[in-house]
């Protein structure tokens, strides 16, 4: 019997295609939506946590504040940092932003000093030439290493080991041997700022410092070791830090990883609200499947009348319209489906990124499709399955 009515539901779906392709596509869109939206959500909240994490700032970050104080860390508050127990790495943090000019080019830069190039500040992938080393740190040698981008924007090839680059630093042009080309690290970073600052160079820190005529650190940062209390650590750090200066307040920590994780949360709100506001189109789709139930309880009085004549009853008639809800719902929901993973897959193909899934959001667009395919067609097949046969075959 039941089998009968899910053959009976399907058939009738065949008698106004238009009308039913027409609701099934509204419950495919809403659905994609919901699955394009949760998805998106999920990759970029994943990639803006890596990107932050290649950005090497450790677990915290050490500067002045200026609210208290005009003075700057130097080598003695590194040594310091690195001298603490609770201390792994401390990194110093210097950048300069200028322009590089090559062949008679010139693109905005920024100018990263660094370390050996053990990818400290940001996460380098060595593809031609060396990474920056110890001896260059020690000379402050007038070396470089560019990322694969500023590579192809003056030379259109990546292997450019040897030439020479000519970055602005303390208001005057510097010669720098490109001894290493990296890929493109930062690569969010350099997508959305691409157009005002291209190129990416690297130099060892003790180099870009001479060329400013300074010794101190904007900042420096931290990584922390493990099984170690970050609060009590930072208050440990900032207490040293201000000792050294001979300040009772004036130096201050920030929890870079409490930072990323308010963050996260902040993205994985936004990702729940806009995938609510995507749902929104679902409540409109269950709108247009009452009506078009309605309108097909209408078309079909005579038809009901008959089949109550001969022995139906109304949990068949009820249950048969149910179908037909539901089979609209769910063909519906699986195109949706479909058509989000597609678009999904097309996006990380086309931005590089990795094909990831919100597996969540995409069985909660699943139920809700199909839920709301159910509750609107209640009232039409409550309708139905009221029908009285005499009633039903005075219609003509």
């Amino acid at each position: 019997m039941a089998w009968d009515g899910l053959i009976c539901s399907l058939h009738n779906l065949g008698r106004k295609k238009f009308r039913s392709v027409l609701t099934i596509i509204g419950i495919a869109i809403g659905v994609a939506s919901v699955v394009l939206i949760g998805s998106i959500g999920r990759i970029g909240k994943d990639a803006i946590q890596e990107e932050l994490g290649s950005l090497g700032l450790g677990s915290i970050s050490i500067s002045a504040d200026q609210r208290f104080t005009d003075l700057k860390m130097d080598e003695q508050d590194l040594q310091l940092l690195r001298n603490m127990p609770s201390v792994k790495q401390a990194v110093p943090i210097v950048m300069n932003y200028g322009t590089s000019r090559m062949r008679g080019l010139i693109a905005n830069s920024i100018l990263w000093g660094i370390e050996k190039g053990d990818s400290s500040i940001i996460s380098l992938t060595p593809q031609h030439g060396r990474m920056l080393n110890q001896q260059d740190l020690t000379t402050s040698a007038d070396v470089c290493v560019i990322d694969s981008n500023t590579a192809k924007l003056f030379y259109k090839r990546e292997n450019i080991v040897g030439k020479r680059l000519e970055a602005l630093i303390g208001g005057s042009y510097v010669e720098l041997e490109i001894v290493g080309v990296v890929a493109s690290g930062g690569s969010i970073l350099q997508n959305m700022v691409g157009d005002v600052i291209p190129a990416f160079v690297y130099l060892p820190y003790t180099t870009l410092q001479r060329y400013q005529g300074a010794s101190y650190f904007e900042q420096i940062a931290i990584t922390l070791r493990e099984n170690v209390s970050i609060e009590a650590t930072i208050q440990q750090i900032e207490n040293s830090i201000n000792r050294q200066h001979n300040l009772s307040r004036g130096f201050k920590a920030d929890n870079i990883a409490k930072q990323k994780d308010v963050l996260d949360r902040t993205l994985q709100i936004i990702t729940w609200v806009l995938s609510a506001i995507a749902a929104i189109s679902l409540v409109v789709a269950g709108l247009g499947i009452m009506t078009v139930m309605i309108v097909s309880v209408n078309e079909r009085t005579r038809e009901i009348g008959i089949k109550k004549s001969i022995g139906a009853t109304k949990s068949t008639i009820l249950v048969e319209f149910l179908i037909e809800a539901l089979a609209i719902s769910l063909i519906g929901s699986i195109i949706g489906i479909a058509f989000g993973l597609l678009g999904i897959w097309g996006g990380c193909v086309l931005m590089d990124w990795p094909f990831q899934l919100d597996l969540n959001m995409i069985g909660i667009g699943f139920i809700v499709s199909v839920s709301t395919g159910i509750i609107f067609g209640v009232y039409p097949a409550l309708v139905a399955a009221k029908l009285r046969p005499v009633d039903a075959l005075r219609i003509e």
